[in-house]
């Protein structure tokens, strides 16, 4: 825990002894001392004498008799048994490569990310499925020749408008969202019973107008989705070998997943006005309740239901990523984890003591939010994890890496400490509590190479030397972002980028390219009500028109703008494919080994995806394309747009 700590703006500040006294309350009593701790990570060949003599049983199933570490342990996950004179002990031992899985450090590649709920289609059910990613994802490669499509996080959300639809505050990190499912690609949905419901007139007017609605209407989709999900289900043969197969390889996780997810949908039914788990009857706020059991043995279809959910989407996902691969991607699809979920959700009820009681996460006061920033959800229970063998880290990583080539870590400052507010306290009185950051980075260092993924860190915010040193250490990708590449209100050139990262120009909680040229985000935050005084308003806008006038600086010096092209940023009104074009070739020369491109670039889209610290005010998460996946070949806007991006990608030894 530290007593200080340095903002943005390299000043330090103090936490009272009250904020300290809290967080120490919350944490409660320290682990007892052992000879080893209970999980021991250790890199690929090191060697070291152990306080007493030990049998190491292999994660394959060898055991050997030890005095000390041997450099020649595989990598995996081991047991260390042991006595030490109190009774038999174990450990778990966790031995692990010392960098990422990069396949070709020195390539350089590009691709596009996407809102995969924004994917409009003529087919689809009113939000982005996968077949519409598989579509996406084939006119990426063969006309842009893409190396990756980068994803929101797919894990399950409420999907309950305005405040259960955010990716990045899951009901489970580990689970995915059923609405990204597509519906008429699953077997039983040709049986007669569910076509004729499907072309009942009532359901087709529904479905005609998700489609053309503005927005993403998520408990729409989400109903009509589990509507007929539930009629598939009912001709699913119950002994099918593939769904065995993956319930044997989910384990009790999934279980209490399913579990959950059939009591959520059982007291929204029976006792309306039922959304949080803190509302259930008693008996029912623990998974391992009599209460709990019971339910489970008496809706036993209910929770496989969810179960053949799951099985679904990661036979559909796995379909996706085989098809990038074909295509020719060496990445494919480019998963990310969100740092949060929500307390109201999964994976409190299931694993509360993973986390701490009595604090929030956010983060300190900076320009954006001189008030800091509440998250709202509890920490982690860092002696907790520890205990039991970081099980719920692993299942993060592996689950959302699992189809992928690649995975992003939003947050990567989480693995070394977070930003803790004790209850009763405002966000600008926390302090930050430290991690094992050793230990996570090892575990995702041996999860990234047996899943065969690159590791991206998201890593914009308040970042010391010593994260930055030992994330590129391990081979830990950064996030390079054009907005924030600047010294001193001068924008960097391209050799000024580091090698190990990902250069983008925005990310879903910025500006998009041309929304940032207009203000627009600065105007959004306003009308939310983010900036009362008119004094923080005017000090962010002088601040843009700056900075807006510093990149068109840079732009011309490069020599990437025409010689028409004004010297004054005044004299430009919107921002155009020319100054679009510009901030491309920038990027994609600088020596960043991905280059990401955001969809909404493509068709010069003014609005960006979520605004931050708003949820009614904006209509977070729920934009959809402009243009719908089918017309993407023959619309003369993206043409235009994807001819450009190809010759810049190609120019700068990008392309595929």
């Amino acid at each position: 825990m530290q007593p200080s700590y340095y903002d943005v703006s390299s000043a330090e500040l103090y936490a009272s002894a009250e904020v300290l006294t809290a967080i120490l309350g919350a944490l409660g009593d320290p682990p007892r001392e052992d000879p080893l701790p209970p999980t021991l990570v250790v890199e690929e060949g090191r060697s070291f004498p152990l306080p007493c003599p030990m049998t190491v049983v292999l994660e394959s199933g060898e055991r050997r008799e030890l005095a000390e570490l041997p450099a020649d342990l595989p990598s995996g996950y081991h047991r260390l048994h042991f006595d030490t004179g109190e009774g038999p002990r174990e450990s778990f031992l966790i031995v692990c490569p010392g960098v990422m899985h990069s396949p070709d450090p020195a390539g350089r590649s590009a691709g596009i990310a996407i809102s995969l709920y924004g994917l409009q289609s003529r087919r689809n059910w009113g939000a982005g499925d996968l077949r519409d990613l598989s579509v996406f994802a084939e006119w990426a490669a063969e006309t842009l020749g893409a190396s990756f499509i980068a994803l929101n996080p797919l894990h399950a959300i409420a999907n309950r408008q305005p405040f259960n639809t955010s990716p990045y505050l899951p009901a489970s990190t580990y689970y995915r969202n059923f609405l990204y499912l597509d519906v008429e690609a699953v077997d039983e949905f040709q049986y007669p019973a569910v076509q004729a419901e499907f072309h009942n007139p009532d359901v087709q007017n529904e479905l005609d107008a998700l489609r053309n609605s503005e927005w993403v209407e998520y408990e729409r989709v989400g109903q009509l989705k589990l509507r007929f999900l539930r009629l598939c289900f009912d001709q699913f043969p119950a002994s099918d070998a593939r769904f065995a197969a993956f319930l044997e390889r989910e384990g009790p996780m999934l279980q209490r997943f399913a579990l959950y997810c059939a009591l959520d949908e059982h007291f929204r039914t029976t006792q309306p006005g039922t959304w949080l788990w803190t509302q259930w009857p008693a008996g029912f706020q623990h998974p391992e309740s009599e209460a709990c059991r019971e339910f489970g043995q008496s809706h036993e279809s209910d929770v496989y239901f969810y179960c053949w959910m799951q099985w679904l989407l990661d036979t559909q996902l796995e379909k996706v990523q085989a098809l990038c691969l074909a295509r020719g991607m060496d990445i494919g699809l480019y998963h990310d984890l969100a740092l949060a979920t929500d307390r109201f959700g999964c994976d409190l009820w299931a694993d509360r003591d993973h986390f701490v009681q009595g604090c929030r996460v956010g983060a300190p006061p900076d320009g954006f939010s001189p008030e800091g920033q509440d998250w709202s959800f509890p920490p982690p229970n860092t002696a907790r994890h520890l205990e039991d063998g970081y099980r719920l880290f692993t299942a993060s990583i592996r689950n959302n890496a699992r189809h992928g080539g690649a995975l992003r870590m939003d947050h990567v400052m989480r693995l070394f400490r977070l930003f803790w507010i004790p209850e009763g306290y405002p966000a600008r009185d926390g302090t930050y509590v430290h991690d094992r950051w050793r230990d996570l980075l090892g575990i995702l260092a041996l999860e990234s190479h047996r899943l065969g993924v690159r590791i991206i860190g998201e890593d914009l915010g308040t970042i010391t030397q010593e994260m930055r040193d030992a994330l590129a250490h391990w081979g830990v990708l950064g996030y390079r972002v054009l907005y924030f590449e600047s010294d001193g209100g001068v924008f960097l050139p391209p050799d000024r980028y580091t090698p190990a990262a990902v250069a983008t120009a925005a990310t879903h909680d910025l500006a998009t390219l041309a929304g940032y040229w207009e203000g627009l985000d600065i105007e959004a935050r306003r009308a939310a009500g983010l900036l009362p005084d008119p004094a923080d308003f005017g000090r962010q806008m002088d601040d843009r028109r700056r900075d807006r006038q510093a990149l068109l600086d840079r732009l011309h010096e490069l020599g990437l703008l025409d010689e028409g092209t004004p010297a004054d940023a005044n004299q430009i009104a919107a921002f155009g494919t020319h100054l679009r074009d510009a901030c491309w070739n920038l990027l994609a020369a600088t020596p960043c080994q991905l280059f990401v491109v955001n969809q909404e670039e493509i068709f010069l889209e003014r609005y960006q995806q979520n605004l931050p610290g708003s949820t009614r005010e904006y209509p977070n998460w729920r934009r959809k394309m402009r243009v719908p996946v089918e017309e993407l070949a023959g619309n003369p806007d993206v043409v235009s747009s994807a001819d450009a991006l190809r010759g810049i990608l190609e120019r700068h030894g990008r392309k595929r």
